[in-house]
C-alpha cells in the first residue's frame, strides 16, 4: 500500500512538473483580449522617455512603441516607475515589458529576455562647458561624480582607467544634471543619447569627452515566460527598421539614425 501510494504521488508530482513546462503561453493573447500593452518606464529619461511641459510623454521609445501599438491594434498604456526596481515591478506584473532604452547587460539577460538590440549607445562623461581641469577620462581621479540609481552608468564608472573619490546615486537624470549646474557633482556617466540632449537643449553649459567608457545595446525587456509577446514586438520592430519607421523617429530625436545594425 505504501508503495502504491509513493507511486501515486510520484506519478502527480511528475505530471505537475511536465504540465507547467508545457504551458501554453499566452502573454500575446493576453494583451491582445485587453487591447493594451502596459510598458513600465523611467519618464525622466530624456529622450527616451520624458514628460514635456504640460504632462504628457514623448520621447524616441514613446514614439517607437506608440507606432508598434498601432500596427497590432491595440493601445499603450505607460506605467512609471523607478528605475532601481524596474525588473522586480515586471515580475510583479505591474506591467507587460520595459521600454525605456534599458542596457542588456548579462546580469539583466539572466532575470528578463530582451528583443534584439534596437539602438546601439554607450556611457559618457559629461562636465560643465567652463570646467577647465577635466579634458579626459584620466582627469577624474579624485573627483565627484554622479549616475542614476539602477542604470549601467555605476558599472561604467569601475570601467575608467582612474577611480573618482565619490560616486552619487540619484533617482533620475534631471536632478543629478541640476547638481552638476550647482557645482555639487564634478561629472556624469550618462547615456550617450541622455548627453547628447542635454546638450542640444542646454546650449552653453556642458561638452562631452571625448571617447566611449562602453558601448551599449538598447532592447526591450519582457518576464521569462512571456516569449510568445517577445516574438510579436520583435516582428513589429523588424519591419519598422525595414520600412524605415524606426530610422525617420531616430533622426528626429538624433539627427542621424542609430537603429540600424549595420551601422554599429
Amino acid at each position: 500500500m505504501k508503495r502504491l501510494m509513493a507511486s501515486i504521488l510520484f506519478l502527480m508530482a511528475f505530471f505537475s512538473i511536465i504540465s507547467t513546462c508545457f504551458a501554453e503561453d499566452n502573454s500575446w493573447e493576453r494583451v491582445k483580449s485587453k487591447g493594451e500593452l502596459v510598458i513600465g518606464l523611467d519618464d525622466a529619461f530624456p529622450p527616451m522617455g520624458f514628460r514635456q511641459a504640460d504632462g504628457t510623454l514623448t520621447g524616441f521609445d514613446i514614439e517607437a512603441a506608440e507606432e508598434v501599438g498601432k500596427r497590432l491594434g491595440i493601445k499603450i498604456k505607460w506605467q512609471p516607475t523607478a528605475w532601481d526596481g524596474v525588473i522586480h515591478s515586471l515580475y510583479a506584473k505591474k506591467f507587460d515589458c520595459i521600454w525605456n532604452g534599458m542596457t542588456i547587460t548579462k546580469e539583466r539577460a539572466q532575470q528578463v529576455n530582451f528583443t534584439r538590440p534596437y539602438i546601439m549607445d554607450g556611457q559618457v562623461v559629461v562636465v560643465r562647458l567652463n570646467e577647465k581641469n577635466i579634458k579626459s577620462f584620466n582627469d577624474l581621479k579624485g573627483k565627484v561624480i554622479g549616475v542614476q540609481k539602477g542604470s549601467s552608468a555605476l558599472e561604467a564608472v569601475k570601467k575608467l582607467p582612474v577611480q573618482p573619490k565619490k560616486v552619487r546615486e540619484y533617482d533620475n537624470n534631471p536632478k543629478a544634471f541640476l547638481d552638476l549646474d550647482a557645482g555639487r557633482l564634478d561629472a556624469m556617466v550618462v547615456d550617450n543619447v541622455s548627453g547628447r540632449y542635454y546638450i542640444s537643449v542646454r546650449p552653453g553649459k556642458y561638452r562631452i569627452l571625448p571617447g566611449f567608457i562602453t558601448k551599449e545595446p538598447f532592447g526591450v525587456a519582457f518576464r521569462k515566460e512571456d516569449k510568445k509577446l517577445l516574438e510579436v514586438i520583435q516582428k513589429e520592430i523588424d519591419k519598422m527598421v525595414a520600412d524605415g519607421t524606426m530610422a525617420k523617429i531616430s533622426k528626429k530625436w538624433f539627427g542621424e539614425d542609430i537603429t540600424n545594425p549595420a551601422k554599429w
